[in-house]
């Protein structure tokens, strides 16, 4: 339809329409627009832009040769089609060392990752093979690392774990209802991006994550004690009273082991002097990141040859050797369950594409390209869901991994495949070394990672620039800390969300007069100097939608600035506003109760001696004002100028005076 519309107008047509000076003509322009597109074609022309973003016409792929078509959508589906064909040994070469290097942190991570997630830890190393295998085929972010990460990991296990204990379920459902939460986070991931639905991530917003990712680091740091210290029992709850309650009860009755904490503290001394010489030393970037890999080899090497397991230090004990088991008999999708954990799906989905979209995004804009929010909701949908299917959990962009993948030289996602394949042969050939690793170790490596996800600077920038905003960042850092993880998430997008409603209520709405000189007509609070035109009060409604929850709002505000226009020094009343002239160009919508108050704002107008006219609405604006009969109980007096308004004003005062 929209190549149709534009259509109507044949090439030889344009020199006779730039003639018309008319402005009546003008203003017919706007009033013989054509219906703006049904909604159920925005919805199919909004998934093929998700499968042909680079197409600009919805008829431009019916002029295509078929097979040109078919490739042209494998290509979309698949971007490794599209960059493998500029692929060499040279790009080869540095994705294989970054791929390398990131199998070093990705295996002793996986491992912590996993535990957080109260799993068994190959199922961690599961999660770092099929996912990254599968977003390397389908998505767009050229240094994004896919895997398991610790927020994700901690969500996922305390929304489970109260799930079953409010329910009374069996333990052995746990596993289960992971697999099933993961399923549904990838369905509803690939929803959002195939029906374009990003926005709705938006929701969570950078000032929500900050406060959500800081409240995280210090839960899951908190929680870490345990295989710190070798504290044998410990809370299932992630609030930070009942942590340190768990660790001090634990202390007291001397439930724990000091070689837990001398072994612990030594790996984690460790890397962090390793990270502190290749932060002052750039050509020693490699020394952090093989470290945690270093201190996990050591650690188990020094507890294998001195038998520290009997000295009162905990292992890792058995990991399951071989590829990634089929988990599709593990979904439950009829049990009593299954809308909790659909919810549970969706609260981690957001989170994850939150996470990747940003990681994405920061990356994708220090080499210089753009990266398709949409493709990347579905790519990451599509992973976890196969995911699922293989024994993984949840998994999605790590920027510790993704950072070490930028500055190891990762060219492409080749890097994501080799770091796979070498997890993938760690499973089949070195499970059994995992034997005698230490649980303190473990704790180190995740505490190591924690710092990053606190970010104080980006806090302070917060407060400095938006109050409200900084409001949902601790709101959602408190939120997490005392209460539950989710609780912080529900905390800031509840904030986040009455942001959103305070603005739409009080939307900007400002007096417009002419520059001196000039055609242009500004706000006269902002520019003093913008003299008003007698007679004619000029308004700009600066709200993206003209709703029920702001319509009331707007037409009291027109109303007592007419009566203020209209009062005198001593307080008299005088009519001297005869035209009030709305300009529409930031309006993108209207409802029926904003329709509403434009009828009663025009009936006021009228008993009051002014006439009401819009300037430059929108095309669904006047789409609906036409459908609603508004325009004729105005007298058409709908114009494509604020300009064109005021003079058409002036035209009818001078009539009215002859």
């Amino acid at each position: 339809m929209v190549a149709s519309v534009l259509e109507l107008r044949t090439l030889e047509e344009l020199p006779d329409l730039e003639k018309n000076h008319d402005p009546s003509e003008r203003a017919r322009w706007v009033l013989s627009a054509p219906d703006p597109p049904p909604l159920w074609q925005d919805l199919i022309s909004s998934m093929w832009k998700t499968a042909l973003p680079h197409e600009n016409k919805l008829s431009a792929p019916k002029n295509q040769p078929k097979h040109k078509l078919v490739v042209s959508v494998l290509q979309e589906a698949f971007p490794i089609l599209r960059w493998c064909q500029n692929y060499n040994v040279t790009k080869f070469k540095a994705d294989v060392i970054a791929g390398l290097t990131l199998a070093s942190l990705c295996i002793p991570q996986s491992i912590g990752y996993a535990t957080l997630a109260k799993l068994e830890p190959q199922y961690g190393l599961y999660t770092s093979v099929v996912p990254p295998l599968i977003y390397a085929v389908m998505g767009t972010s050229k240094e994004i690392v896919i895997g398991p990460v610790a927020v994700d990991s901690l969500l996922l296990s305390s929304m489970i774990q109260k799930l079953i204990m409010d329910s009374r379920a069996d333990l052995s459902d746990y596993k289960k209802l992971v697999f099933t939460a993961t399923f549904f986070a990838g369905i509803f991931q690939a929803a959002f991006g195939i029906f374009r639905l990003g926005f709705l991530v938006d929701f969570f917003s950078h000032a929500a994550s900050i406060g959500f990712m800081a409240g995280s680091a210090i839960i899951i740091g908190l929680q870490q004690l345990k295989g710190l210290l070798g504290i044998t029992h410990f809370t299932h709850k992630t609030d930070i009273i009942s942590v340190m309650k768990s660790v001090c009860r634990g202390l007291a009755h001397h439930q724990w082991h000091v070689n837990n904490l001398i072994l612990g503290c030594s790996c984690l001394t460790f890397i962090l002097i390793t990270r502190f010489l290749g932060t002052r030393n750039k050509r020693l970037f490699w020394l952090p990141v093989v470290a945690p890999l270093l201190a996990f080899i050591f650690s188990t090497l020094i507890t294998y040859l001195t038998k520290a397991n009997d000295h009162g230090v905990d292992i890792v004990r058995q990991v399951k050797s071989g590829v990634n088991p089929s988990s599709v008999h593990l979904l439950q999708f009829d049990g009593p369950y299954v809308g909790e954990v659909a919810k549970i799906g969706l609260i981690v989905a957001v989170v994850g594409l939150t996470e990747a979209t940003t990681i994405g995004r920061s990356f994708a804009s220090l080499k210089g390209y753009h990266l398709d929010a949409n493709k990347e909701m579905v790519s990451l949908g599509f992973m976890n869901v196969i995911g699922s299917l293989t024994s993984c959990y949840v998994a999605t962009g790590s920027f510790s991994r993704t950072a070490v993948n930028f500055n190891a030289g990762g060219e492409t996602l080749v890097s994501n495949m080799v770091m796979a394949i070498t997890v993938l042969i760690s499973l089949q050939l070195f499970t059994r070394l995992l034997f005698y690793t230490p649980m303190a170790a473990i704790a180190s490596i995740i505490l190591s990672a924690l710092p990053r996800l606190i970010k104080l600077t980006e806090a302070n920038n917060i407060w400095k620039v938006d109050k409200l905003d900084f409001l949902a960042c601790i709101g959602a850092f408190f939120g997490v800390l005392f209460l539950r993880v989710e609780i912080g998430l529900l905390i800031a997008v509840t904030i986040s969300l009455a942001k959103i409603i305070l603005v739409s209520i009080q939307p900007g709405v400002e007096t417009l007069g002419r520059l001196p000189g000039t055609h242009t007509f500004c706000d006269v609070f902002q520019y003093p100097m913008a003299t008003k035109i007698p007679g004619v009060l000029l308004i700009r409604v600066k709200s993206a939608w003209l709703c029920f929850a702001n319509a009331n709002f707007v037409r009291e505000r027109i109303m007592r600035w007419v009566a203020e226009e209209e009062e005198d020094a001593e307080g008299k009343i005088e009519r001297t506003i005869k035209h009030v002239i709305l300009d529409m160009s930031s309006l993108m919508n209207v409802d029926t109760s904003g329709i509403a108050s434009l009828e009663d704002l025009h009936q006021n107008l009228v008993s009051h001696g002014a006439e009401l006219a819009i300037a430059n609405p929108r095309w669904q604006v006047i789409h609906k004002l036409r459908l609603a009969n508004f325009v004729s109980k105005i007298g058409e007096r709908v114009f494509l100028t604020v300009g064109e308004a005021v003079d058409a004003s002036f035209s009818t005062e001078t009539a009215a005076t002859l």
